[in-house]
C-alpha cells in the first residue's frame, strides 16, 4: 500500500474494521500491518504453548556402586536405574575404589559389565566404562524402541556392603499496536503500510 501518514493508516485499518499493528519500529518509515491484533496475539501464544510441549527436559542421574556390592545393595541399585530410565532420564553409574581395590580394575569392569546386562532393553551405553581417577564410570540412556516394562533384577556378581544410590541431582515479543497520537506541531508522521487482511466472516 506505500507510505500513508499516521491519519490515513488509521482510516485505512478501521474502514476494514481491522486493526493498525506496527511490526517494524526500528525501519525508516516504521513499517505497520493491518490486522485483526486479537487474533493475532492467540496465534502467537498458541505457537509459543505448541514450542514448549516439544521441549524435552533431560537430566542425568548418578548411582554409586562399590567393587565388592552385595546382591541386596546391587539389586536395589539396579532398580534405581531401571526407574530412571523408563522416566527417560540418563544414569552415570560410577564405581568407586578404595585403597587396594586401585590394584583390581577388573573387579569393577565385571560390576559395570553386569549392570549393563541387566538392564536389558531399557537403556542403552551412551559412554562405555572408563577409568578416571579412582572411579570407573558408564554412562546409560533411554532405549526409546524400547517397551517400557521394568527387567527384574538378579543377583549381584559378588559381597555386601551399604552404598545407597544417589540422584545427582519463550514466547516471542508480541506487536505492540499503533496508537492514535497527534505528531508535533509542524510534523507529518508515516508509516509503511502493509496490505490489509480480509475481515474474518461472520
Amino acid at each position: 500500500m506505500g507510505i500513508k501518514t499516521l491519519p490515513e493508516a488509521l482510516s485505512l485499518a478501521r474502514q476494514v474494521d481491522l486493526d493498525l499493528v506496527e511490526v517494524a519500529p526500528l525501519a525508516n518509515p516504521p513499517v505497520c500491518r493491518v490486522m485483526d491484533y486479537g487474533k493475532y496475539r492467540y496465534e502467537e501464544s498458541q505457537k509459543a504453548k505448541e514450542s514448549r510441549k516439544k521441549a524435552t527436559h533431560i537430566s542425568i542421574k548418578e548411582v554409586k556402586f562399590r567393587p565388592k556390592i552385595g546382591t541386596g545393595d546391587f539389586d536395589t541399585k539396579l532398580r534405581h536405574i531401571l526407574d530412571f530410565l523408563n522416566e527417560g532420564h540418563k544414569v552415570k553409574v560410577t564405581l568407586q575404589f578404595r585403597g587396594r581395590e586401585m590394584a583390581h580394575p577388573e573387579l569393577g569392569a565385571r560390576v559395570l559389565k553386569h549392570v549393563e546386562e541387566q538392564i536389558g532393553e531399557v537403556g542403552k551405553v551412551e559412554a562405555h566404562p572408563r577409568l578416571d581417577g579412582r572411579n570407573m564410570t558408564m554412562v546409560l540412556a533411554p532405549d526409546k524402541k524400547a517397551a517400557p516394562p521394568v527387567k527384574k533384577p538378579s543377583s549381584a556378581p559378588s559381597t555386601p556392603k551399604n552404598d545407597n544410590a544417589k540422584p545427582v541431582a519463550t514466547a516471542p515479543a508480541a506487536a505492540v499496536p499503533a496508537t492514535e497520537t497527534a505528531p508535533p506541531a509542524g510534523e507529518v508522521e508515516t508509516a509503511a503500510i502493509a496490505t490489509p487482511e480480509a475481515p474474518a466472516a461472520g
